[in-house]
C-alpha cells in the first residue's frame, strides 16, 4: 500500500536501502542529496520503502506545487525488484492533489492521463572495458582535442575550494543558465563540501598563470555511478581544449571498472556535442508538467533545467 510521508517521517536508513539496491541508480534520490538539494522533501513510498517516490514540494503563496531543483537532474520511481516502469503509474495515480502544479524530470516514461511529458537527453558512458577499446570509440574530433591539451601538461589539482570552483561558474557560465538562484547555489556549495568530507565526489581544478584557477569540475562518486555534476570552463580552458584532457583522464581512471560515467546532460548542442564525442550513449528521461491552477496564479515559474 502506497503511503504519504512528510519530510520528518521518513526512515533515512530504510530510504536509502531501496535505493541502493535499484538497479543503474544515480545520486540524487539518495536522502542525503536531497536534503541538500531540496530540502523539505516529501515521499510515496509503497509497501514499507520497497519502492519509493521522492517528491520535491515547495509552497508559495500557500500553493504546494512539485519542482525539480537546480542541479537535481531527474528522480522517479526506484525499487530493487519491481520495474520502475509498473511502481510510476502508480505512483502518480496515488499524487495527493493538494499538489496544484507538478513540474518534475523523472527517469521512467509515463503515459498517465493529465500530464505533459516531453523528452530530455542525458550522456552515458559504460567504463567498463578497457581504456584503450573505450578510447577508440572517442570522435577524431575528441582525439584531436585530447591531444592539442596534453602537449600543454595541465597540472591537474584536487585542492580547489567550492567557493572557488562556483565563482569561476557563475562568472563564466552561470549567466546564461536562468532560474538558478542564490540559495542554489549555496546548496550545491553544501552538497560539495558534503561529498568531499563523506568521500562521495571531488572538485577538480586546473590554475593558470598565478595560480588562478581557469577550469574545474565536480564529480559525485557512487557505487556504480561517477556523475560530473558541473564543468567550468574559461575562454583560456577552452583555447586549451582543458575539458576534454580532464574527462580523458577521468575516463582512463575508471576503465574497467562496474561504472557509468554520467555527463548529466545536457540540451544545449555544443555541451551535447562534447558528452557524445566520448562514445557516450544517449538515454532519455522525462519532464511531466501538469497544471491545476486558476488564473491568477498559473505562472509559477518552472524550474531551471540544463
Amino acid at each position: 500500500m502506497i503511503v504519504y510521508l512528510k519530510h520528518n517521517e521518513i526512515d533515512r536508513e530504510q530510504w536509502d536501502n531501496c535505493i541502493k539496491n535499484t538497479p543503474g541508480v544515480k545520486p540524487y534520490a539518495y536522502s542525503w542529496y536531497l536534503d541538500i538539494m531540496a530540502p523539505g522533501w516529501q515521499a510515496l513510498v509503497d509497501d514499507d520503502y520497497d519502492s519509493v517516490f521522492p517528491v520535491p514540494g515547495f509552497s508559495r503563496f500557500g500553493i504546494q506545487y512539485i519542482s525539480t531543483p537546480a542541479f537535481l537532474q531527474q528522480l522517479g520511481a526506484f525499487s530493487p525488484d519491481k520495474p520502475a516502469s509498473t511502481a510510476i503509474g502508480e505512483f502518480l495515480d496515488y499524487m495527493p492533489d493538494f499538489f496544484k502544479l507538478i513540474d518534475l524530470c523523472i527517469g521512467q516514461k509515463i503515459s498517465t492521463v493529465g500530464y505533459k511529458v516531453s523528452e530530455r537527453v542525458n550522456y552515458e558512458l559504460d567504463l567498463s572495458k578497457p581504456y584503450e577499446t573505450i578510447f577508440n570509440n572517442f570522435s577524431d574530433h575528441c582525439r584531436k582535442n585530447i591531444e592539442i591539451s596534453a602537449r600543454k601538461c595541465p597540472e591537474i589539482v584536487f585542492t580547489i575550494k567550492p567557493d572557488e570552483i562556483i565563482n569561476l561558474f557563475i562568472q563564466n557560465s552561470g549567466k546564461e543558465i536562468n532560474g538558478i538562484k542564490i540559495h542554489d547555489f549555496q546548496r550545491l556549495k553544501n552538497l560539495m563540501n558534503f561529498c568531499i568530507i563523506n568521500k562521495k565526489g571531488k572538485l577538480i581544478g586546473v590554475r593558470g598563470a598565478r595560480k588562478k584557477l581557469i577550469f574545474g569540475l565536480f564529480l559525485v562518486e557512487i557505487r556504480g555511478n561517477k556523475t560530473i555534476l558541473l564543468i567550468v570552463n574559461t575562454p583560456l580552458s577552452c583555447e586549451r581544449r582543458i575539458d576534454y584532457f580532464i574527462v580523458n583522464e577521468l575516463i582512463k581512471n575508471y576503465s574497467s571498472t562496474r561504472n557509468i560515467l554520467d555527463f548529466a546532460g545536457s540540451s544545449i548542442p555544443s555541451i551535447a556535442s562534447f558528452n557524445e564525442s566520448f562514445g557516450s550513449v544517449k538515454v532519455p528521461y522525462y519532464r511531466l508538467y501538469l497544471n491545476r491552477l486558476f488564473w491568477p496564479f498559473r505562472p509559477i515559474a518552472p524550474s531551471p533545467h540544463h
